[in-house]
């Protein structure tokens, strides 16, 4: 199968049919073999029966429901793991990707050898204020901190090459870090393109100001357990031992002062409760390392989500 496109949405009944239809136009302009992989993230509207009349006039079509919301994360990773295409397109439901960016991006993977393009949305119709000017100061501080040269990690408009979704795993709000994930996974061929951004048509923005707070931290996160999710004793054992060996030196010379000298009572020197709570904080940031390295060595699987009904599947 030469495409599978995912589409994650939620309350999306409107757009659906103007959407599907244009991939269609799209798909039989240039003789793709392809599937459409609607993943319905527990919409309170008419999506779910709008997917199934789509799918009884497309049978390129496909559906998952979720029995509640989850998150866009859930959503794509649900998509990918159904995905049985060469390429793997994803795209937001609002109507403001353009379908017609399909054969370009997927010429990308398949004749550029890229294994991850990443869409910019150069020229955007948000408002400046409140999407715009954040966006940018998230993506500039994304990309300075993993390193990967993209304008926009957030554009919901990205094609993968096969090995790269099936390598990788996204749960929590990762999906804004799949180029980082993917690099991480040792596919190193990022990519972008400038696409298109349509005025949004149908419905409002799912999305507010807290996104951009919670991508901040969850970049954070990412970094952190990029680096040392598997050797989690690596960086609390270090500074433990650190904190530690501080501790007891200042004990070691209090000793000294005390026994040797008989100055003063050890207790009756600050520098005491200092010695103290590093021998504390040391010990509890060791014994968190090797707690950390027992987790990650049993870790449970981080993605089980109640699907209602699957259609096509």
């Amino acid at each position: 199968m030469d495409l599978s496109i995912v589409i994650p949405l939620y309350n999306e009944d409107e757009s659906l049919p103007e959407l599907a239809a244009w991939i269609e136009r799209v798909m039989q302009a240039n003789n793709y073999s392809y599937e459409v992989i609607m993943v319905d993230d527990g919409s309170n509207d008419n999506s779910w029966n709008v997917i199934e009349g789509l799918r009884r006039n497309n049978s390129n079509i496909r559906g998952i429901k979720f029995q509640r919301n989850y998150g866009k994360s859930a959503a794509l990773n649900e998509g990918f793991k159904a995905a049985q295409g060469d390429v793997i397109i994803t795209m937001d439901a609002d109507m403001q990707d353009s379908p017609d960016e399909i054969p370009e991006l997927r010429k990308m993977i398949i004749e550029d050898k890229y294994d991850m393009v990443s869409g910019w949305k150069k020229k955007r119709y948000d408002n400046a204020l409140t999407k715009n000017l954040p966006s940018k100061l998230f993506n500039a501080t994304a990309s300075k901190t993993s390193g990967i040269k993209l304008h926009d990690f957030n554009c919901g408009l990205k094609a993968y090459r096969k090995k790269l979704i099936k390598s990788i795993e996204i749960y929590g709000e990762m999906h804004r870090y799949i180029p980082v994930l993917a690099k991480w996974a040792g596919f190193s061929k990022i990519g972008e393109k400038v696409v298109e951004h349509r005025p949004r048509k149908y419905g409002v923005t799912k999305f507010g100001w807290n996104r951009f707070v919670n991508g901040f931290l969850d970049l954070i996160s990412l970094m952190f357990v990029g680096k040392f999710s598997k050797k989690p004793m690596h960086v609390f054992g270090l500074w433990g031992s650190i904190v530690f060996f501080v501790g007891m030196c200042i004990w070691i010379y209090l000793g000294i002062a005390k026994f040797a000298f008989a100055q003063f009572n050890m207790t009756d020197r600050p520098i005491f409760y200092v010695g103290l709570i590093s021998i504390v904080i040391g010990t509890q940031l060791f014994l968190a390392g090797f707690i950390g390295e027992l987790i990650s060595r049993n870790a449970a699987d981080k993605n089980f989500y109640l699907i209602e009904d699957k259609i096509g599947l």
